[in-house]
């Protein structure tokens, strides 16, 4: 979880202010889509969280 909270943000929280509540909850949202299913780990071998659990449900 802390590594997830400093990527979310010094890749995407880092020098924004937002209008009102609605704007940083969109944001933080997306930025969750993006981290889970486009953004490539090394950690997981370069793919994202997504595909490795749907592996492992495969496995399974």
């Amino acid at each position: 979880m802390e590594r997830f909270f400093r990527s979310l943000k010094t890749e995407r929280l880092n020098l924004l202010s937002f209008i009102n509540h609605q704007a940083a909850v969109t944001t933080v949202e997306s930025y969750i889509y993006f981290y889970n299913y486009k953004r490539l780990h090394s950690s997981l071998g370069y793919i994202t969280p997504a595909q490795r659990t749907a592996e492992m449900k495969k496995v399974a």
